[in-house]
């Protein structure tokens, strides 16, 4: 997978690559010269007092050092570059296929690993690419080239490579093949105290009023042990590898020096050949080192890569048709539900079963029933933010399965039953309804959700600040913004899901009939618990059990429907439920 994502990835940049290839070729072949040119000045220039030979070698020297510094500079800029220019692009990717799966996939991953891998694995990924860009032609070259050097100044010497090489290679792939279980551990461990940290912000408000601060501080303090436990592990196979190569380098040094000085003693060879040779041996090792470094890094990237191929390869059940169909004007706003049913995955039984009904352009629909009978999934289908696993969900004339969703989702307002908001502005969140939103209409829209006062008596207005889920405003306040962004849009179909619960009777009321004038032209369709905001609807549907079980207005099932009695006399005496119809 890592090679994939970056086969994909750095296809746009292979003329970079190829730069900095080149870039590192005249770089390492530099560094692999110098050496030799040292031996000159020794052998050949100090020995025998030639000084011409020192000054012109040194020259050269020089030259070739300025080329190297400019090939590294110039590479390293290049792979830094490309490596973050990747990891730009596969965030992107990433997060633009997570915007496309549907709410069924996404709880099935949960929000905390999704941040996770498009954070932390990302960053994995982007660093291992780096370290590669840098290391790959480096490495080889090195290690190739330094052993042919050596061998050219001396070849009996070379025999140390033999042995110290294959010392050096087993060694740290045995560290190295240790690892991923780890790195595999630490990154689950991250997406847990992500999701434990993302619970306890959230949640902070429930956390303080049933004094669970200390609770939650001990299940902080487990998984964070855990990743704790999981990195320690890792870290001191870390720590083990750096000091056994380092050994085996001063080891390989010892070695050297001493075989070498009989060498020189027996006049086999000479000192500037051994200062070159000992030169030769470090880059060798070096080149071990540098790729030691990114065996180390390679284990957790591929184990990041992964998880990243996990959700790029992950398909969204709620598919584009390959035709879409374009919607019938003449049934515009109209939403049509034919034995509809539905089944979550894994569930035993379907929450929706044989769904019947009809919703019409300049009419009220209610749905009403037990917590549980299936109401805001009926809601959820119609977006076709899931897709009925039975039957048809019919917008404009035609099955949402077959309407191009960006056609489906601009006839459609939708306020759910927990209202959002993004951090920003009271603006920047209405206009998330209509992008090029007048003042004028903002405050329209403010205005029929009874949001016009509290947004005017703010010191800013409309460029009033938001916080992230809209925190910063209270329950009702949320509600009536995230109404007003509904009506922005002045879609044909407006979706409410339970979206007056938090508002008085007297603000639920107002709300409704400044709603009449603004949506008679459109369908509406309402989910709601509070008798008092559906009973004046149109038509009443009536859940239970996920089964249709009643329709008609609020008089006609008073009369006939013992489950929508039992809703409505929860909740008012028999005379004010008689006289709310009339």
């Amino acid at each position: 997978m890592l090679v994939r994502l970056m086969r994909e990835h750095l296809r746009p940049y292979r003329w970079a690559v190829v730069a900095l290839l080149v870039f590192q070729l005249a770089q390492t072949l530099a560094t692999l010269y110098l050496p030799s040119l040292n031996a000159r000045i020794i052998d050949d220039g100090v020995t025998v007092g030639n000084t011409t030979l020192i000054w012109h070698t040194g020259w050269v020297m020089l030259a070739v050092s300025l080329g190297q510094v400019v090939a590294a500079v110039i590479a390293t800029y290049v792979g830094a570059r490309t490596a973050m220019r990747l990891g730009r692009d596969l965030r992107r990717r990433l997060f633009a296929h997570v915007q496309g799966l549907s709410p069924r996939e996404v709880s099935a991953f949960g929000a905390p690993t999704l941040i996770t891998r498009n954070t932390n694995d990302v960053q994995q990924v982007t660093m291992v690419v780096y370290m590669t860009m840098v290391f790959a032609v480096m490495a080889p070259i090195m290690l190739i080239g330094g052993v042919v050097m050596a061998m050219r100044e001396d070849v009996p010497l070379s025999a140390v490579l033999l042995v110290v090489i294959p010392v050096l290679g087993v060694a740290i792939g045995l560290v190295v093949r240790r690892m991923v279980p780890y790195f595999q551990q630490m990154q689950k461990r991250i997406d847990a105290v992500n999701a434990v940290l993302r619970e306890q912000i959230g949640g902070m408000r429930v956390i303080r009023a049933f004094v669970r601060e200390d609770r939650e501080s001990r299940r902080f303090g487990a998984a964070n042990d855990d990743l704790y436990a999981a990195s320690l592990a890792t870290g001191r196979l870390m720590a083990l590898m750096f000091p056994m190569v380092m050994l085996i380098m001063n080891v390989s040094t010892l070695a050297i020096m001493w075989f070498g000085g009989h060498r020189i003693e027996s006049g086999g060879m000479a000192v500037g050949q051994l200062t070159a040779f000992i030169t030769y041996v470090m880059y060798i090792l070096m080149a071990v080192m540098m790729s030691s470094m990114l065996f180390v890094m390679i284990p957790r990237a591929m184990v990041a890569a992964g998880r990243i191929g996990e959700v790029l390869d992950t398909s969204t059940t709620v598919v584009a048709p390959e035709q879409p169909v374009p919607p019938v004007e003449e049934h515009r706003g109209r939403v049509e539900l034919v034995g509809v049913t539905f089944c979550y995955p894994g569930a035993e039984h379907p929450v929706l079963q044989d769904v019947t009904f009809t919703a019409c352009p300049g009419q009220t629909t209610a749905v009403v029933g037990a917590t549980g009978s299936g109401k805001t999934t009926l809601l959820n289908l119609v977006p076709r933010l899931y897709d009925a696993t039975g039957g048809q969900v019919l917008v404009a004339g035609v099955d949402v399965r077959d309407l191009d969703p960006t056609v489906l989702w601009s006839q459609i307002g939708l306020v759910p039953q927990r209202p959002y908001l993004f951090s920003g502005t009271v603006r920047s969140n209405l206009q998330h309804g209509k992008e090029d939103a007048t003042d004028d209409e903002l405050w329209h829209a403010l205005e029929v959700a009874q949001a016009r006062d509290f947004v005017a008596s703010l010191d800013e207005g409309l460029d009033a600040p938001v916080a992230q889920g809209g925190t910063n405003v209270s329950g009702g306040q949320r509600q009536r913004l995230a109404i007003a962004r509904a009506l922005v849009r002045r879609p044909s179909i407006y979706l409410f899901d339970d979206s007056f619960s938090a508002l008085d009777y007297a603000t639920d009321a107002a709300l409704r009939t400044a709603l009449i004038p603004e949506t008679r032209d459109a369908t509406v369709i309402i989910v709601a618990q509070r008798v008092a905001t559906i009973r004046h609807a149109d038509r009443i549907v009536v859940l239970d059990g996920g089964r249709v079980v009643a329709e008609g207005t609020h008089t006609e099932l008073l009369a006939t429907s013992q489950t929508y009695q039992e809703i409505v006399y929860s909740q008012l005496s028999a005379t004010e439920a008689v006289g709310g119809a009339e």
